[in-house]
């Protein structure tokens, strides 16, 4: 299935709230249920999400990307913006990075290489704009094993482990 990946515009907004509510459910449904929930409702959150995304986007050379099926119906999008958090401890190119804030693919057109081509899209974006940028990040739920197959099939490798473990019981439990 053929995609032309484009640079979201303001006609894309309902859908992009809509994919952000069905990735916020998607996360929600997947949430290890040894924790407490941490995922909010889709609705109304999603849209305090998109305005602090469209600031985050705004501030750090960030750019949304939305991927049309030959048809021209959306299918996919994703979003990324420059982080720069110096640190100490770390060489410039760690603290220094592109990351992938977001990645949504339609259920009809997942499997169909649809991520690795936005990613490759959002990579060449950071590539052209800022030439100092040497490492591309994202972040994704220990949970979504369908999502970590397919980031490391595109290239990306495990660089920090997040665990979290509960400081007491969930306040229904007590």
């Amino acid at each position: 299935m053929p995609f032309r990946i484009r640079p979201y515009r303001p006609e894309d907004e309902e859908w992009v709230l809509a994919s952000e509510v069905d990735l916020q459910e998607h996360e929600r449904a997947i949430h290890d249920p040894r924790l407490p929930q941490t995922r909010l409702p889709g609705l109304p959150h999603s849209r305090a999400y998109l305005a602090m995304l469209w600031d985050v986007l705004d501030s750090h050379d960030g750019v949304m990307l939305v991927a049309e099926d030959e048809t021209g119906a959306r299918r996919g999008l994703i979003a990324g913006s420059v982080v720069d958090e110096p640190w100490p401890m770390e060489t410039r190119d760690s603290w220094h990075f592109a990351y992938v804030s977001d990645i949504y693919i339609e259920p009809a057109a997942r499997g169909t290489g649809l991520a690795g081509a936005l990613l490759d899209a959002l990579a060449e974006h950071f590539r052209a704009i800022d030439p100092s940028l040497t490492r591309l990040r994202i972040n994704v739920l220990a949970a979504n094993a369908v999502a970590r197959r397919a980031y490391e099939k595109t290239g990306f490798v495990p660089y920090e482990v997040m665990y979290e473990r509960p400081l007491r019981p969930p306040a229904d439990k007590e």
